[in-house]
């Protein structure tokens, strides 16, 4: 219990925007809800609705990590016990709805997930049906919080992600770039069009992209694509796609010497990337990650990037606390850092909802409303995060690369600056 208390004073910290202000300060918030007596009359509930089984349970389990880890951070909240209720929606469509009712039933006051936009997606109408707000952790699909005013999300969509790597591009000076798209992928195709007409934008050069091509998902052999490539002389290129044919691009480009920066998803950022990136098909190292040729969009760093002293303190506190639990040798996928976010963000509007009501546990409207409301930002792991009327953050975005093994922020693009 000794090492909770003190885990949970270094989060705080962090966490200082859990305060019912903006600039409350530590101590204020410490007495009114750390130093509270626990009243234990209620409980504040809150949904994990995740696949905990099947084919997505593997890429579920990093937002259950940063859940779990806030949730041990701060068990109590003013005064209340803290309670998770888990629904398992099995990586299926038909268990996904189940698992979504029977979970809204228990009436928890936020729900949190799912992994995969699909299952959110399939929430989404019970949700807002049962006016219960919910917060998808690494849902990049727009139609997640589209036309529903109770889902919210931490990360940014797929159409973000392409306008801030053509900013980040812009900012190192070059002129032209190019595409290689797969084919059929719609998600790709939002990133590639966002990425395009701010490109174009930017440099005020309707011919800034000067090399497209498109491939089929799944492909081995990108000999053609990388010639042409060479012949259209860019010095960088959106790779949009799934994660196995960027790093077979990327293999194939370095073994033919192209000298070319790519650019990529949040997707770059786990530990799988690196590992196909490195490696071919038996494990062993076949390529050494060039840090300078490699950028992708990522909405936590855990090294580099432009801080200020609110948002370093803040994600130090999460940093001391994963590394005290998993080993300082280990660093947290940015899932980790937006699950601990959605679960932070999640409480904080408990609580300022509860205030503004005088509830102690406030309705569902209640708390998307604060969420919803102009002003609202929260002082995250991942950054300061305000929601905007469609339920999407505007937040600290960072671009980064592989060097040596570890991810490290390149650049930092600013809410205000989006």
């Amino acid at each position: 219990m000794d090492k909770i208390r003190i885990i949970t004073v270094l989060c705080i910290l962090g966490l200082a925007s859990l305060a019912l202000s903006g600039c409350t300060t530590f101590n204020n918030f410490k007495e009114a809800f750390i130093d509270k007596p626990s009243s234990q009359s209620q409980t504040i509930s809150i949904g994990v609705y995740e696949p905990m089984n099947g084919e997505d349970k593997e890429g579920a389990k990093a937002e259950l990590a940063g859940i779990e880890l806030a949730h041990e951070m701060m068990p109590e909240a003013d005064g209340l016990e803290v309670n998770l209720i888990y629904a398992d929606n099995s990586s299926d469509i038909a268990a996904a709805e189940t698992a979504i009712n029977t979970l809204l039933a228990k009436e928890p006051e936020v729900v949190l997930g799912s992994y995969g936009s699909i299952y959110s997606l399939v929430a989404g109408e019970y949700v807002a049906e049962a006016e219960t707000p919910a917060i998808a952790i690494t849902n990049t699909n727009p139609l997640v919080t589209r036309n529903n005013s109770y889902y919210f999300r931490v990360c940014y969509i797929d159409a973000t992600q392409g306008r801030l790597l053509a900013q980040y591009l812009d900012s190192t000076g070059e002129k032209k770039t190019g595409v290689l798209l797969p084919e059929k992928d719609d998600a790709a195709t939002a990133m590639t069009t966002a990425f395009v007409d701010e490109f174009k934008k930017l440099t005020e050069d309707d011919d800034a992209i000067t090399y497209y091509e498109k491939y089929t998902t799944g492909d081995t052999d990108f000999t053609e694509h990388l010639k042409a490539l060479k012949k259209s002389k860019v010095k960088s290129v959106l790779l949009p796609g799934e994660y196995t044919d960027a790093a077979n691009i990327i293999k194939q480009a370095s073994e033919m010497g192209l000298d070319v920066t790519f650019l990529g998803t949040m997707k770059w950022g786990g530990s799988d990337f690196l590992k196909a990136i490195t490696t071919d098909e038996n494990g062993e190292p076949t390529y050494i990650v060039d840090s300078e040729k490699l950028a992708f969009v990522q909405f936590f760093a855990a090294k580099g990037g432009k801080d200020t002293a609110t948002i370093s303190k803040t994600r130090k506190a999460f940093l001391d606390a994963y590394h005290q639990k998993y080993g300082q040798s280990e660093e947290p996928d940015e899932a980790v850092a937006l699950g601990f976010d959605a679960y932070g963000i999640a409480i904080d509007a408990v609580l300022r909802a509860s205030k503004e009501t005088g509830e102690e546990l406030p309705s569902g409207e209640a708390i998307r409303d604060v969420l919803m409301s102009d002003g609202y930002e929260f002082d995250g792991a991942s950054g300061v995060i305000r929601f905007n009327k469609r339920g999407d953050p505007k937040k600290t975005a960072y671009i980064s690369t592989w060097a040596k093994g570890t991810i490290k922020a390149i650049y930092t693009i600013d809410a205000d600056q989006q």
